[in-house]
């Protein structure tokens, strides 16, 4: 990603607001997009939680770092100066400026505290050294973020292979729950003739698209551990559709689904979702299915519009 890091972002923010004039914070996002060459795509890049865009909060950081030091100010909501311990700074003409730098500074230590706890990846260095401070390229945000989704990917494969040693029953229970979650199904008594084996053994059941049931939805649901699901069965699911007057229908398995077999889900009239085990432990935390939740934390920022009068 050619998005530069928050501490690459320093010394060029500095430098942008050398005229001492004021300058909005949203100025300074397009100022360091066009300084870095950034395309469209990169500018619009988001966060995984799809919050602000990278360089957006990679901008905000890098100013918020440089104000505990010292070296810009804020005078109002949204603006940013640059201040005389700042002006002496550039003077100075550093080769950078990054988190080792500004420790130079008490505000700033202050701040972060060389003993503070860090969110880090897999491999990381002991926190509060010199080099995780050189290598700590990551905002706040964005290091929150990849600890969320090493968690997230941890719990989907513990997920899946609870799942799929489980029985059949309770697989179908599952998958009753998850569509039910998903605002499918009607009532649970509706939903629970989903999973009711019928005489064609190409659709498990059937079940409502709507509370009122004016259309509806074949289900096939297979609990396999490692066979991928072939384009033979996504045809014949495909043609036991006609038999019910369904123009839908959703196949679940907990294993995958090979190149072909997706091929021809996309290509045919009838309108088929495929959802592979990796897709079904996803929606399953999405729409919380058989967890239970044990921490929430809550990620706050300025309401700009409360403020709007002052």
């Amino acid at each position: 990603m050619a998005i530069p890091d928050y501490q690459t972002l320093m010394l060029p923010i500095l430098k942008a607001i050398s005229d001492k004039k004021e300058y909005k914070i949203s100025d300074l996002y397009e100022k360091m997009s066009k300084e870095f060459n950034l395309s469209d795509e990169e500018r619009e890049s988001r966060l995984p939680s799809g919050g602000d865009t990278y360089i957006k909060n990679r901008v905000s950081w890098a100013r918020t770092y440089l104000k505990k030091a010292g070296l810009v100010s804020s005078p109002s909501k949204g603006v940013v100066v640059i201040t005389n311990e700042g002006l002496k700074v550039l003077d100075s003409k550093p080769d950078k400026i990054d988190n080792v730098y500004l420790r130079k500074f008490k505000g700033f230590v202050e701040f972060r505290p060389r003993n503070s706890d860090v969110i880090e990846g897999p491999g990381a260095k002991v926190a509060g050294t010199i080099t995780e401070e050189k290598d700590d390229t990551n905002t706040p945000e964005e290091r929150f973020d990849q600890a969320y989704q090493s968690l997230r990917r941890e719990l989907s494969e513990e997920l899946l292979d609870t799942v799929k040693s489980s029985n059949a029953y309770f697989f179908e229970r599952v998958v009753v729950d998850l569509m039910l979650a998903m605002g499918y199904g009607g009532s649970r008594q509706d939903a629970g003739e989903a999973t009711k084996r019928s005489a064609d053994g190409g659709v498990d059941g059937v079940i409502k698209l709507d509370k009122l049931g004016l259309d509806k939805i074949c289900l096939q649901a297979k609990r396999y551990t490692d066979v991928a699901i072939g384009e033979p069965k996504i045809r014949d699911f495909a043609g036991a559709l006609q038999g019910y007057k369904a123009k839908k229908g959703v196949f679940i398995t907990t294993s995958s689904f090979t190149g072909p077999a997706i091929e021809y889900a996309e290509k045919i009239e009838n309108e088929i979702v495929l959802i592979d085990g990796e897709r079904l432990c996803n929606l399953m935390i999405d729409y919380n299915i058989g967890l239970s939740r044990k921490e929430v934390y809550e990620l706050k920022s300025i309401d700009t519009d409360y403020f709007s009068d002052n």
